[in-house]
């Protein structure tokens, strides 16, 4: 059994359109709430975390929402295309707003923007593990977060190329360029993608699909405690990550004296080696499972916070622990949701990945609360025995999961063994 690599590729590009949005948004909506509103940082905070916020609530509803509705265009697909155009309409009216400074209007079209996202952005993410054979959802996650990272570069060159100088830029052709390229991944992924067949064909072709429970409470009581423990380790692992990267240039700024920006070396070696990593880390999966694979990933990001705390000062060997960070978040990244919505019932893909990212938003809600409390009032020291503590804890949790490990495919023959998938 291989993975359909182009297919995968038509089904991620829902997911690189909504992460080239993710990546604008908070790179600009907060430079126009400060600079063209004035807003203080505590407001703009606050603004800036209603994404989150809704998340909790927006996510596990639309994604069981789309379990549960069957159109000639499939499950998932509507509210794709509802959202998406729902997106596009109300993005434009956010550089509008910007140039009138009118921050009624502005507040109100962000506020419809971020419930267009939640719209379907699980039905999204749902649509690879729905056409996906369970062995194989490792693999293509990895491929749906190769995309996705894409889709944020492509928004950072467009930001630098887009986004003029002087004291009012204009956000207008920016925000023109990630809506169109939202538009144009979706009517491909339309065209492309007949989800209805493709389902269809896998139930009759995938071995691996087994008519199970089609529902949450139908699932076995050791089941669920896999399941719970699961998103539990999300969300320690999520406080953890979360808490180093959105602290890190403070941190670095007032402990090791980074100045101009330096400390952005650091987290984009974690991220170009969480790109290199991904494919990579997706056949790993295949061969030694999800949860070896998670396990090793939480045992070095725990080593590498532990290792960075004893840091006083700045050194050039603090990029190689950013970028085994940036490989063990991948390892992390790639298997977690798989995992869920493996454990999950077959007929409840939807609500579960919702589930997945409400304890990860959860958890991205949080920690910049905890802490940034600790950091405050107690030292900026604390961040990286913070992120120890917390790693600890999901290593622990995870260790309890006993469900959702993918199975590695038995061979014909001793001689297949030696093959090589692509």
């Amino acid at each position: 059994m291989k993975l359909n690599y182009k297919r995968t590729f038509f089904i991620g590009l829902a997911f690189l359109s909504i992460c080239a949005f993710w990546q604008m948004y908070d790179n600009i909506i907060p430079l126009i709430l400060k600079e063209t509103f004035h807003l203080g940082e505590t407001v703009t905070g606050v603004i800036m975390a209603a994404d989150n916020v809704l998340a909790l609530f927006l996510l596990p509803l639309f994604g069981s929402l789309s379990d549960k509705v069957d159109t000639p265009i499939g499950k998932r697909m509507p509210f794709i295309l509802i959202g998406t155009a729902c997106s596009f309409v109300f993005m434009m009216i956010l550089p509008i707003a910007d140039r009138s400074t009118n921050l009624v209007l502005f507040v109100i079209a962000l506020f419809a923007v971020l419930l267009s996202l939640g719209l379907y952005r699980s039905p999204a993410v749902a649509l690879m593990p729905d056409l996906t054979p369970k062995p194989l959802r490792s693999k293509a996650n990895a491929v749906i977060n190769l995309m996705g990272a894409v889709g944020g570069v492509f928004a950072l060159i467009m930001i630098k190329t887009l986004v003029g100088s002087g004291t009012t830029p204009d956000y207008l052709p920016l925000f023109l360029s990630i809506g169109i390229l939202m538009i144009v991944c979706v009517v491909i992924l339309f065209l492309t993608i007949k989800e209805n067949k493709l389902r269809s064909n896998m139930i009759h072709e995938d071995e691996t699909f087994d008519d199970g429970p089609k529902s949450t409470a139908q699932l076995p009581k050791d089941v669920k405690r896999s399941l719970i423990f699961m998103l539990i380790s999300i969300a320690l692992w999520f406080i953890a990550y979360n808490a180093v990267t959105t602290a890190f240039s403070r941190y670095a700024t007032h402990v090791w004296g980074l100045e101009n920006g330096g400390y952005a070396n650091c987290l984009m070696v974690a991220t170009i080696a969480a790109i290199i990593s991904y494919i990579p880390i997706g056949i790993i999966s295949s061969k030694i499972g999800r949860k070896k694979t998670i396990l090793i990933g939480v045992a070095m990001l725990t080593l590498c916070y532990l290792g960075a705390a004893f840091y006083s000062h700045y050194n050039f060997t603090m990029n190689i622990f950013f970028g085994i960070i940036g490989f063990a978040w991948a390892a992390i990244n790639v298997n977690s949701l798989p995992m869920v919505v493996e454990i999950s019932a077959n007929g409840d893909i939807g609500k579960y990945t919702g589930l997945y990212y409400t304890f990860s938003m959860a958890a991205q809600v949080i920690t910049p609360i905890l802490s940034g409390f600790l950091l405050e009032h107690v030292s900026y020291r604390t961040l990286f025995p913070y992120a120890v503590v917390f790693s600890v804890l999901a290593f622990c949790t995870m260790l309890c999961v006993k469900h959702g490990d993918s199975k590695p495919e038995k061979k014909k023959s001793v001689l297949e063994n030696f093959d090589i998938e692509d």
